[in-house]
């Protein structure tokens, strides 16, 4: 293996690594602060960023996981009364799924203090430090 290799091989390990701890604090902080987990917070931002309806099979394709996986989230949020389902009009089939107005509220405060928390997790590095990041980051993904 030559050494450029085992270098980027390292860089994957870091990026990895870097991307595990920030998801634990943020699941910790969640779980801790809002009594709430983290795949609630991606259905509800999806849906918050969505601002209508969207079908059930929709959400899970934007999330990137199973049907029965958002199922069961979706089941929770419906408890709690933070999401509300309906039929659709054009598909008898379909179920569609939104935010109540309490939910709208309730992300709204979520998605506050999860800013901050992510700008806490990463505090030690400065502004030029995460444009920096941001800009190498882009032009890894870019083939």
């Amino acid at each position: 293996m030559s050494e450029g290799t085992k270098r980027r091989l390292k860089l994957w390990i870091r990026l990895l690594s870097v991307t595990r701890s920030a998801e634990a604090e943020l699941r910790e902080f969640l779980r801790v602060r809002h009594g709430s987990t983290l795949p609630r917070f991606d259905v509800m931002a999806t849906l918050y960023r969505r601002r209508e309806p969207c079908s059930m099979s929709e959400l899970s394709r934007m999330l990137l996981v199973s049907n029965g996986n958002v199922t069961a989230v979706v089941d929770r949020l419906e408890a709690d009364g933070l999401v509300v389902r309906h039929p659709s009009e054009s598909d008898r089939r379909t179920v569609l799924v939104s935010l109540t107005a309490e939910g709208l509220a309730h992300f709204e405060t979520l998605a506050r203090e999860h800013e901050a928390e992510v700008a806490r997790i990463f505090s030690t590095l400065s502004d030029a430090d995460v444009d920096a990041l941001t800009e190498i980051l882009k032009r890894a993904t870019k083939r």
